[in-house]
């Protein structure tokens, strides 16, 4: 379709808008800065432009930009401030030279959050900005003029907020910015733009006055005919050629298909899935495991504890007793245990599971000797500071191998066998320390790019945990994965964060990696 040169031509207000905005600018006009001007959003332009473009009045060009936004960590420091940021006003405040390990106490008293790894990581910053220097643990700040400098990265910070694109910041703030994608604060992404411009002669029609908006119906309703308004209408054609918006398609994630693909090397190799609950008795936790009620992972900064309700009830009182008797003088298991009070108080104690073994050791409580293989892969919780590479919440593949002619040879054998299952073509094995098994060892994995990585903790069950269970003829081989940590390895993925990503973009992208690697691991 073609416009008619030589009458007046009735466009519908929005695109009318369009034609006026466009107009007034030499050059092309982002759609986004467009929607922006008309008060709407990019989707509800796409129609309209689509229809100019083909009436010949505008040109659409579509171009890949870079864009900077926010990562989660950035969207943190947004709201609490940069670690730097907020160093520099705990020593404004303060008036003193503080040792290191002095700060986060003397923030919080000035109403200011700084972990020990935020004083770290602002120390080190600073450092370089020629701002503090450190003697003997002690900061000292040895630059007031640069102190606004600093303050004005927040500011920097904000204007990342809305997102912005790489080729509209400017050269002084450059340097800040790229020291915020290192930091991964920042990051950029690709993304395709639509520009428009208008053509010569749709200028031509306008200043001629032969383009005007009016009343445009796309139906001849019966209201229209009985009243007489279709009279003062245009009634729009229909034009089949122009494309209606296309809706997203549905992506699988990524991670869950990682974690299918798992749980099938798994049973694969004879391993039946058990499971077990997210809030968890310590009994289970710890106590069953021969784990110290003193033993500092125990305490509240290394586990979540419930608050209502704060205990849970244990049913067995025979298990009980032979839990106490082993953590107090070793039981009937030739240890000599612990050599304290045990205290029932704290075993029922509800905290959310710090580890998947507590499934196992609920395993081997309900089936007690015999011959079985058995897995779960689930979330665990700690209390960690969410950055690239640590979450309060991921995930573990725990095992236990049961028979009773089973040796150290045969952990090996299988954990080699799983490894190579899951792509890891390349494993050694080193001795290691558990609290729970005994001998012990750790897996590592060979990687292309990041060489020796350790991917998993195992060993042979002491009799101190498996014994009070009821296991008293079989041994019991253990193993724990940080699965977590072998997708980010596999997939090459540098952000934990992105494993539970739910921008569309970024599943599609890793979605392709995760189909790649399977193709490969097939081949």
């Amino acid at each position: 379709m073609s416009a008619t040169r030589d009458k007046e031509l009735i466009l519908p207000q929005q695109e009318f808008e369009i034609l006026r905005l466009l107009k007034d600018s030499t050059a092309s006009v982002r759609i986004d800065n467009v929607a922006s001007k008309l008060g709407t959003d990019v989707n509800s332009l796409m129609r309209s432009i689509a229809e100019l473009e083909n009436l010949g009045l505008i040109r659409i060009n579509k171009v890949v930009k870079r864009i900077l936004e926010l990562t989660e960590e950035g969207r943190r420091y947004l709201e609490v401030g940069l670690p730097e940021v907020r160093l520099v006003r705990v020593l404004i405040n303060c008036k003193c030279k503080p040792s290191i390990s002095e700060v986060p106490n003397i923030a919080k008293e000035h109403g200011i959050s700084l972990t020990p790894n935020e004083v770290n990581y602002a120390i080190s910053s600073l450092s370089k900005l020629g701002i503090v220097r450190v003697n003997k643990g002690i900061i000292e700040l040895i630059s007031s003029d640069k102190l606004n400098n600093v303050i004005n990265r927040q500011d920097i910070l904000n204007q990342v907020r809305s997102e912005i694109f790489e080729d509209e910041v400017s050269e002084g703030i450059k340097p800040i910015i790229q020291e915020f994608i290192k930091r991964n604060i920042v990051r950029v992404r690709e993304r395709s733009v639509i520009e428009l411009s208008i053509t010569d002669e749709a200028r031509n029609l306008i200043s001629r006055g032969l383009i005007k908006a009016g009343v445009v119906v796309t139906a001849l309703t019966p209201e229209l005919i009985t009243s007489g308004g279709w009279r003062n209408v245009v009634i729009k054609k229909f034009d089949l050629s122009i494309p209606i918006p296309q809706a997203p398609l549905v992506t699988k994630h990524f991670f869950s298909e990682f974690i299918k693909f798992v749980k099938e090397v798994f049973v694969s190799l004879g391993f039946e899935e058990v499971y077990g609950p997210h809030v968890e008795l310590e009994l289970w936790n710890f106590d069953a495991l021969f784990q110290a009620q003193d033993h500092p992972a125990r305490e509240i900064h290394d586990t979540y504890f419930l608050k209502y309700p704060s205990t849970g009830k244990i049913l067995d009182n025979e298990l009980v007793s032979r839990i106490a008797h082993t953590h107090e003088d070793g039981w009937i298991t030739g240890s000599r245990g612990w050599g304290y009070r045990w205290d029932p108080g704290r075993a029922v104690r509800l905290v959310l599971r710090t580890q998947t073994t507590s499934v196992s050791v609920r395993t081997l409580y309900k089936r007690g000797d015999g011959e079985y293989r058995a897995f779960t892969i689930d979330r665990v919780f700690r209390p960690e500071v969410l950055d690239p590479k640590h979450s309060m919440e991921f995930h573990q593949a725990d095992g236990i191998v049961v028979g009773e002619n089973l040796s150290f040879k045969h952990l090996l054998g299988i954990l080699e066998a799983l490894a190579r299952g899951m792509g890891l073509r390349k494993v050694m094995f080193k001795p290691a320390y558990f609290p729970f098994t005994s001998p012990s060892a750790e897996g590592y994995a060979y990687h292309e790019k990041l060489g020796w990585i350790e991917f998993v903790g195992s060993g042979i069950f002491r009799p101190e945990v498996v014994m009070p269970l009821g296991i008293r003829r079989s041994r019991v081989l253990a193993f724990g994965m940080g699965l977590d940590r072998i997708a980010m390895i596999l997939m090459n993925i540098e952000d934990i964060r992105d494993l539970t990503s739910r921008d569309i973009n970024v599943i599609k992208g890793y979605w392709t990696g995760f189909s790649r690697f399977i193709s490969h691991l097939n081949h």
